[in-house]
This record gives C-alpha cells, structure tokens and sequence, in this order.
C-alpha cells in the first residue's frame, strides 16, 4: 500500500503545482487588470459638414411669454420649438453650452464642436427666430436677453443636462453672462468671444449715446428705430447680407460699413458682388443660407430693439445683483471693425462686476473662433484646463501635503 500511497501523493501534488502556475497566475491578473476600453465615439467629418448632424439634432418645447411693444396690450404664453444639437460624449465628465450671436447659427460653431467634442459633451441651440426655432412673433418686445436665458434653461432641461460652461459669441456671450448672473446654479464657468459683460448697474443708457464713442455702432441705431425696413433689406439677399457682415481682416468689408443711420448695406452698393465668407466652405455657406431661408431675418433683430433693451435692464435691476462670481473668461478680437472691445470693457468697468475674470486677446475680425480657430481653441483649451484641473502644490517643511485646486474648481 506504501507504493501506491507514494504514488497518489506525487500525482496530487503535481496537479496542485499546475494549478499554482506562475503563467496561469498572470493569466488571472491579466484579466483582472485589462481595463474596460471607454465607449466608443464618432469621428466627424473635416472640413466641417453640418448635415452629418441631424441625427444629433433636437427640439425642446419652451413656454414663452408674448409681449407686445404696443401700449396697454396684455402679455400671453405660447410654446416655442426650440432646436438644438446635442452631442454626448460618454468619456466627459462636462458639458459646454456654445451660443451663436448675430447673425449666426448652432454651425458657426464648427470648429469648436470638431475640437471640444472628443473632451466634453456640447449643447448648441439655434436661439429663437433663427433657422428652425420659432419665434412668439414681436420682435420688439418678445426676445430680451433674459427670455433667451429662459430658453436654454428650458434646453438644458430636454437635453437633462444640469450644469455647463456657457461659451456665447456677439449677443450670444451677453447671454452666456447674464445666464451665469442669474442661473449660478446651472453655470459653473462662463466664456465671451467679442462682447465683454454689459453690466445693468447704472442708469439706462439708450445706442444714440454709445455712438459718439463707438461710432461703428450706428447700424444698431438703425435697427433699433427702423427694424422693419431693415429686416427688408436683409432679406432682399440673404447670401449678400450674410456675407457683408462675415468679414475677416484678410477680406475685409468697406471702410464706412456700419456707419449708415439709414441703411445696412450702403457701403456695399458699388460692388455687385460681394466675396463668399472667407472662413467657411462653400457647403457650410449654403447651409448658412439655407437655414436663414427658413424665417429670414424677421425676429433675428431682437437684440437691438429699445423694448427688448429696456425690457431686459428693468429685469435686472429688479434684481439688484449685478456680479458674476464663476470663472469666467473674455477672448477679444483686436481687429474687429466695430468696436475695441478691449477699450470697450474698460468704459463699461466690467471687470468690477466679475472677480475671476481673465481676458485674452486674438488677431482677428468679429468672428474669432471661426477666423483664428487653432488660437481661439488653445485660449479655451488652456482656461478650461486652468479652472477644473486640480492643481499639486509642494509643500514647505513641517506643514501638510496635498492638492490644491484652481480658484475656478467647481
């Protein structure tokens, strides 16, 4: 039995030994550490093709208030369609809301969206009146910048997105501050391409009195007390009205552009044909285009008008807050022709009004993030990197080690 016995324990413990093998153990730990590869995510297209969209594309349905400029008319509710493109990201931990100016559109966005959507989800609305979002239909009265805070809140909530970084360009940064005044708890950061903060502080002041130190601001004067008749003058030729206004410093517009009291596109009247938009493709042109073809520029004149202006002041000093506490950043084109935008934020002692402010300068015309798009995206790329990136400190001796975290950690 002795044999036997020997035998059944040599079998047994060369078995064990097998099953303890060295390979089979890094087998084990192999597959216990092979971390599970992220979601994956599209790649777009380069250059920028809008229509590879759609199939990102939403509408949230907004409750609005419409006012009338006309004396003693009551004010009603209407449903707004509101559209917007809504690309999640599985890999971000953020979102970045972008807000189009005048006359712009969720795509004049492009080269942010190509950029920012590998690190961040992003939310790009078509504010109301432009492209397919409907409008309540007085553009005197029914579109001040609080309305259209209230309509990316309405957004923000169809896209169930709590918190964002708001970017907005032109009328669009001056809804990003105001959303980041008033909504703090839905912006956590806030960014202007081209218009500083335009605080509510002081008294009214109406576009007749700015152009006496900003005179390329005339053409406001002009939509302001002659909407109609401008909106007609847009729409007369979309194409040649978007492309007299989507200049660069290399294909500039006419020395005395915007300058009319009277008139929009005088200064163009000797050129029969005005260059295509130097920064865009041709497809993203005709997109443009075809997009304001939709509702032309009827209600796209809202940010001008003297009751929509008034409107949205009386709002705010009904508040009596005026401070935007959040980090927040103003990129500022040095070549625009229509105003120093630099100086411009001196007049207005913006600055004042937002403790966390850091302002950045780029060679560029009115369109910054489209002109210079590898600048603009490295000035944002590094700010938001600055802001909710911890950062390490070294610690002297005899004191605690540990992290400390940008003013703008949220």
């Amino acid at each position: 039995m002795a044999p036997i016995f020997r035998a059944s324990l040599t079998v047994a413990l060369l078995a064990w030994a097998a099953s303890c093998s060295p390979n089979l153990h890094q087998t084990a730990f192999s597959i216990a550490k092979t971390p599970t590869p992220p979601p994956s995510f599209p790649k777009f297209s380069e250059p920028f093709k809008p229509k590879e969209f759609e199939s990102y594309q939403h509408i949230a349905r907004c409750n609005a208030i419409i006012s009338s400029a006309a004396p003693e008319s009551n004010s009603s509710v209407t449903e707004l369609q509101l559209q917007y493109t809504h690309i999640v990201n599985p890999n971000a931990s953020r979102t970045l809301l972008f807000v189009h100016g005048w006359p712009g559109l969720w795509s004049t966005w492009s080269n942010q969206i190509l950029h920012f959507s590998s690190s961040y989800s992003l939310v790009i609305p078509n504010l109301r009146g432009f492209g397919a979002s409907t409008h309540p239909g007085d553009v005197q009265a029914s579109g001040a910048i609080h309305d259209m805070t209230a309509d990316l809140a309405c957004i923000l909530r169809d896209a169930q997105v709590g918190t964002v970084t708001c970017i907005g360009h032109d009328w669009g940064a001056q809804i990003c501050w105001e959303m980041a005044r008033a909504r703090p708890d839905i912006v956590e950061a806030v960014a202007g391409a081209v218009v500083p903060y335009l605080p509510s502080a002081g008294p009214f002041t109406p576009t007749e009195a700015l152009v006496a130190l900003l005179p390329h601001l005339s053409y406001q004067v002009y939509f302001a007390k002659e909407t109609h008749a401008a909106i007609n003058e847009l729409n007369a030729s979309i194409r040649r009205s978007l492309r007299s206004v989507m200049r660069s410093i290399a294909s500039p517009p006419p020395s005395d552009f915007l300058l009319s009291l009277d008139t929009f596109l005088s200064s163009w009247r000797h050129t029969s044909y005005i260059p295509a938009v130097p920064f865009m493709t041709a497809e993203e042109e005709d997109y443009l285009v075809e997009q304001f073809d939709k509702q032309g520029f009827d209600y796209t004149l809202q940010f001008y008008t003297n009751p929509n202006r008034l409107s949205y002041y009386n709002y705010v000093q009904s508040q009596g807050n005026f401070t935007i506490p959040q980090p927040a950043l103003h990129i500022a084109p040095t070549g625009d022709p229509v105003a120093d935008w630099v100086k411009a934020a001196k007049l207005l002692h913006a600055s004042a009004f937002i403790p966390r402010l850091t302002t950045a300068t780029i060679y560029a015309a009115h369109w910054p993030q489209l002109e210079r798009p590898d600048e603009f995206n490295a000035i944002l790329d590094g700010w938001l990197d600055d802001i909710f990136t911890p950062k390490s400190t070294v610690a002297a001796p005899g004191t605690q080690t540990g992290t400390a975290r940008t003013s703008g950690e949220l």
